[in-house]
């Protein structure tokens, strides 16, 4: 580490109505969270939730209610939750069906303290079984992981809080939240790092929160019709 390491971490979770899902994300960010020398504050941001999601939500720092059914006011209110306690923190964004490894809060932090200050992961399928190996297929034979990649994730994005913050952060948008800050970022002379080393694991559901999200791109390629996008989820 050097000295560009982060004081701390803040990790913010955006959910609606994922009681069924939650507990896994919170405790493998619990296990990442034991593997890192910093604090970490794990912040849950329960939208307009109407089933157990706070109760799925037990073991994080914080949680914080909101009526916005909207994933970027979702995550932008989280992360201003907790602007005022957390300076020079490295922010990072992850999804309530998501997992992550024990490594990940440490690959995370190892950017930042080489003089990342945007850095963008990957996410990995962890379980096929609701789809066919047409649609995997199809997924594996179009999606690279590899540094260098150019995908954006809200799953799995960091940024140094002063250029979040510079930028205002997420916008309220409904879908494509994620891509718009990192576009924003890169407007405002932020570098970005395009980490193959971070891979998240995320569900093969295809019906998701945001209307243009992951489930919608796994839509496509198992070629099922658009939906109502009223569908519960982050990825």
């Amino acid at each position: 580490m050097t000295d560009a390491t982060p004081p701390s971490i803040v990790v913010v979770v955006p959910a609606r109505n994922e009681a069924a899902r939650l507990p896994g994300c919170v405790e493998s960010l619990q296990r990442a969270r034991a593997e890192v020398s910093v604090p970490v504050r794990l912040v849950v941001v329960l939208d307009d939730s109407t089933d157990a999601s706070a109760v799925a939500a037990e073991g994080v720092d914080e949680v914080v209610l909101v009526r916005h059914r909207n994933v970027g006011a979702a995550r932008a209110a989280g992360f201003e939750h907790v602007r005022d306690g957390t300076p020079g923190a490295w922010l990072v964004s992850t999804d309530a069906d998501c997992h992550v490894e024990p490594w990940w809060l440490q690959r995370h932090l190892a950017h930042a303290a080489g003089g990342a200050r945007a850095v963008c992961g990957t996410v990995a399928v962890h379980d096929w079984s609701a789809l066919d190996a047409r649609t995997r297929r199809n997924y594996e034979a179009t999606y690279r992981g590899q540094r260098g990649h150019r995908h954006i994730h809200g799953a799995n994005l960091g940024v140094a809080s002063d250029d979040y913050w510079a930028v205002a952060g997420f916008a309220p948008l409904a879908t494509g939240e994620d891509v718009d800050l990192v576009h924003r970022l890169q407007q405002h002379g932020v570098p970005i790092t395009w980490a193959g080393d971070l891979a998240v694991r995320t569900s093969a559901r295809l019906h998701g929160r945001a209307p243009s999200g992951f489930a919608a791109h796994l839509r496509t390629l198992h070629g099922s019709p658009d939906p109502d996008a009223r569908g519960v989820g982050a990825c």
